[in-house]
């Protein structure tokens, strides 16, 4: 086994760790600091299967700009923080019973797709294909709606978590008593 192969492994060992992680974590907080460690992990896998680009995204948009929206909502919804029902609930057998179903069923799909032989394309010109793709993000023809959607979508997200963090007003009884 080469060292590229034991860090990819490894790479992935940790990704998969922390993606557990963020689902059976009690706090929010320890769950969006291990979201940012899978998201991390994926940024390396991406380096390692030499997508530079792809693990620059990742890295900013995701690391950067998600997680760090999902740590500032928690942090101004402070009450959300307190665990006060439990994690688990009668059904979670059934739930964990339909996963499995599910992940078997997935498994079974992708077996029956027959293999391909597909030989890597050798990109001539890489900086080109970055171009391209740096101008299709804000060509009005391609991909600049769902650019804007997703600004929209982080700015809502923001905007909710004020609303939510605000302190509840004063009853009218108790304006009138000063």
């Amino acid at each position: 086994m080469t060292g590229m192969q034991i860090v990819f492994i490894g790479a992935g060992a940790i990704t998969l760790a922390a993606a557990v992680l963020v689902v059976v974590s009690r706090n929010l907080i320890h769950a969006a600091l291990w979201l940012i460690l899978a998201l991390a992990g994926v940024a390396v896998l991406f380096v390692l299967l030499e997508a530079g680009f792809l693990a620059i995204v990742q890295v900013a948009v995701y690391i950067d700009a998600i997680a760090i929206l999902i740590i500032v909502t928690v942090m101004l919804t402070r009450h959300a923080m307190q665990v006060d029902q439990p994690q688990l609930n009668r059904t979670w057998l059934w739930a964990a019973l339909a996963a499995l179903i599910l992940f078997g069923g997935l498994l079974f799909l992708f077996n029956q797709i027959p293999t391909l032989d597909i030989e890597p394309v050798a990109l001539s010109g890489a900086d080109t294909t970055l171009e391209d793709l740096g101008m299709s993000l804000v060509d009005v023809n391609r991909y600049v709606i769902p650019f804007e959607i997703a600004s929209v979508l982080l700015l809502a997200a923001l905007i909710g978590a004020i609303f939510v963090a605000r302190p509840p007003s004063r009853p009218a009884s108790e304006v009138g008593e000063e």
